[in-house]
C-alpha cells in the first residue's frame, strides 16, 4: 500500500466529506483549461471572493466591485459588463461554475474563437445576437472615458462610421457574430485584453490562496 502524505490525507478526508464538490471540481477541470489542483486553488479565491460581503457562497455585483476596485460601490462600465458576461445563467450573481469557465476564456491556451465570442456577448448589450450602432457607441464613449480622452461628437462618430463600414458586411447597420469574427480577424490587437498570461501557472500566480488548498502537489501544466 502506498504512503499517503499528510496533505493528501487531508484531500482525501475533504473529498469523502464533500463528494459532489470533488465531482463538480473534476468535471470543471475536464471542461476547462485548468488542472483539478488549480481548479482547487480557484475555488479558495472564489469562496474569499463570494463571503466578502454577502455570506452565501456566490459572488454579487458588490463583491465583484470590491475585488476589482477595492470599492463595492464602484461605477464602472466595464466591470458591469464584464460582472453581465461572466453571469452565464443570467441570475445576477456569478456561481463557482461561471467563475471558472469565465476565467478559462481568458487562459493563454483557449482558442482565439471562444476568446471572440466571449468579447461578441460582452458587446451586445442587448442580448439580441447583434452589435448595434448604439451598443458600439456606448462601448466607445466608455472606453474613452476609461482613457481620459475627450473628442468631439464628430469625431467619435467618425470611428462609429468606419467601424460600422468595415464591420458589417451584410449592410444591415448592425454586426452579427460572423461578421466580428471576420472584422477581429483583420483587427487581431481587439484581443490583446482577453489573454491573462497568469493563468497558465495558476498554482504559482496565487500562491496564497494554494498554501490553504489541501491538495497533493501536481505539476502546473507549461
Amino acid at each position: 500500500m502506498t504512503n499517503m502524505t499528510v496533505k493528501e490525507c487531508c484531500c482525501f478526508l475533504k473529498k469523502l466529506r464533500n463528494p459532489s464538490r470533488a465531482i463538480q471540481h473534476a468535471r470543471l477541470a475536464s471542461e476547462t483549461l485548468f488542472s483539478i489542483n488549480e481548479i482547487e486553488a480557484l475555488y479558495d479565491l472564489f469562496e474569499g471572493l463570494s463571503y466578502a460581503i454577502i455570506e452565501d457562497g456566490r459572488i454579487h455585483k458588490e463583491e465583484f466591485l470590491l475585488a476589482l476596485f477595492s470599492n463595492s460601490n464602484m461605477q464602472n462600465f466595464f466591470a458591469d459588463r464584464l460582472f453581465d458576461t461572466f453571469d452565464i445563467k443570467k441570475n445576477g450573481v456569478i456561481e463557482f461554475d461561471e467563475f471558472v469557465r469565465s476565467l478559462s476564456v481568458f487562459h493563454p491556451d483557449a482558442p482565439e474563437s471562444v476568446k471572440i465570442e466571449f468579447m461578441f456577448r460582452l458587446y451586445d448589450l442587448k442580448h439580441n445576437g447583434f452589435i448595434e450602432r448604439d451598443e458600439l457607441k456606448e462601448m466607445v464613449l466608455a472606453l474613452l472615458s476609461e482613457m481620459n480622452v475627450d473628442l468631439s461628437e464628430d469625431a467619435v462618430e467618425c470611428i462609429l462610421n468606419k467601424t460600422i463600414l468595415d464591420a458589417d458586411l451584410n449592410g444591415d447597420g448592425k454586426i452579427d457574430l460572423e461578421e466580428w469574427k471576420i472584422f477581429v480577424s483583420k483587427n487581431p490587437s481587439i484581443l490583446k485584453n482577453m489573454t491573462l498570461p497568469l493563468l497558465r501557472e495558476i498554482t504559482q500566480a496565487f500562491p496564497n490562496f494554494v498554501i490553504h488548498t489541501k491538495v497533493r502537489e501536481l505539476e502546473v501544466v507549461v
